[in-house]
């Protein structure tokens, strides 16, 4: 076993002497430009996650629930605001012995059914061809991924 006196705590080794670089050569020239990154392929279209029609279609479908709940929860609270608010409007009789609020009331079921079929037909027109159209992409994506 061989002694080391810089071992020991006090004393430290010397630095070790390493050659000047090429630049340390010139010292009024400008440091040397980094190099460039390798550049990477890019896909030809991009990931689905940042795909535009995600956001048409969520802005779609919210478009869709709110036109058929105020709908349905429109016309509910319309009868219920005449309710407390107009009573004498609510008594009035229609036709002998039907009153405007039994009227009402009876219109509350096919508004309901009014908002359901809205709600299908702004699905199958507006949302299910864009759903369509992304579910498509997303399987060609999905084989490009694969192929690769």
């Amino acid at each position: 076993m061989s002694y080391d006196p810089y071992s020991s705590y006090p004393y430290r080794r010397p630095p070790q002497h390493t050659p000047p670089s090429y630049d340390a050569t010139y010292p009024w020239q400008p440091p040397a430009p980094p190099p460039e990154p390798a550049r990477q392929r890019r896909p030809a279209q991009p990931a689905l996650g940042h795909h535009s029609d995600l956001r048409i279609l969520r802005s779609a479908h919210r478009w869709q629930r709110r036109t058929a709940t105020l709908t349905a929860l429109g016309y509910f609270t319309l009868f219920l605001i005449l309710s407390a608010f107009a009573p004498s409007f609510m008594t009035s009789t229609v036709t002998d012995g039907l009153p405007t609020g039994l009227l009402l009331a009876l219109l509350q079921i096919p508004v309901t059914w009014l908002a359901i079929a809205l709600y299908e037909h702004t699905a199958r027109r507006y949302v299910d061809p864009i759903a369509d159209r992304i579910r498509k992409q997303s399987e060609l994506d999905a084989k490009r991924e694969a192929a690769r």
